[in-house]
């Protein structure tokens, strides 16, 4: 089966969701959206994994270590609920053979989110997230599986662009491939990405007002070759225009590539075709 739609990073294997989630799932495969949900430690990984058993297909997992989970960071009640609130004292460890083994336990097709977070700017922070980082680009390569990057400037300090340092680390290991998720980079860093087989994903972002200061997303989107372009609604957080303000969930993504085709003068269901075909390429599904 082809579906109409795929969100590639959802979390509805967070706490947010812990109620409603099959009622979520269900809504989105009934309206032909298939989803791809994101671990973010080993716990979320593990769920997301677990959920994909329960679903003949349309499911599917990435499993890793996201950048601010390498430190201690805030607690984020969306993601972890309020017993895990004990996380926030350290930070993980990526395990390379607990991963690993995670893998076999269901449909995952990806390693990540993983990448570099700079919105801190903390240097031994930076310095653990590049550690862990190299390791899941290790795992994929070695799993032949691609990369869900989580990239994130300071929106601040312009010293350094996590897009670019990114790109850089990728170029030292042959034969990777992934893609950069709710991508709010320059042209530049899109067409960095584009040469090395690096797919662009947008998120509800590109549906609000342009705020070009943050990303000129009319002129990525437009600039970006169509069939090097994916989507992902990251629920339950940054719903799209006209669900701003909601708790996002799969099914919106439907928004994002209206959006994508009214940028591009593309239609709809042309957009929504491409994009499909190419995350059947990516995540081999």
């Amino acid at each position: 089966m082809i579906p109409k739609y795929i969100d590639i990073h959802a979390h509805i294997n967070f706490k947010a969701f812990e109620e409603e989630r099959s009622a979520i799932m269900h809504r989105a495969l009934d309206r032909d959206t298939w989803v791809i949900n994101i671990g973010t430690q080993f716990d979320t990984s593990q769920k997301a994994v677990e959920m994909t058993n329960d679903y003949e297909e349309g499911v599917y997992a990435s499993i890793g270590l996201h950048p601010i989970h390498t430190s201690a960071s805030f607690h984020d009640k969306e993601e972890l609920g309020d017993e895990g609130k004990e996380f926030t004292s350290h930070g993980e460890i990526f395990n390379k053979e607990k991963y690993k083994e995670l893998v076999k336990k269901g449909k995952v097709v990806a390693i990540g989110e993983c990448g570099l977070d700079y919105f801190h700017m903390d240097e031994e922070s930076i310095e653990k997230q590049k550690k862990a980082f190299i390791s899941q680009i290790e795992l994929a390569n070695e799993l032949n599986l691609p990369l869900m990057l989580h990239i994130r400037n300071n929106p601040k300090d312009k010293t350094k662009n996590a897009y670019y340092d990114v790109c850089e680390l990728l170029k030292q290991f042959p034969n990777v491939k992934g893609v950069s998720h709710f991508f709010a980079g320059t042209v530049e860093d899109m067409k960095r990405f584009v040469e090395i087989g690096i797919y662009v994903s947008f998120a509800g972002p590109i549906t609000y007002k342009p705020k070009i200061e943050i990303c000129d997303y009319i002129s990525v989107v437009k600039e970006t070759p169509l069939d090097m372009i994916l989507t992902d609604t990251d629920s339950p957080y940054v719903a799209p225009v006209p669900h701003r303000g909601e708790r996002n969930e799969p099914v919106f993504v439907k928004e994002i590539v209206k959006k994508i085709a009214e940028i591009k003068g593309l239609s709809e269901a042309e957009v929504a075709r491409v994009v499909v075909e190419n995350a059947k390429k990516l995540f081999d599904i």
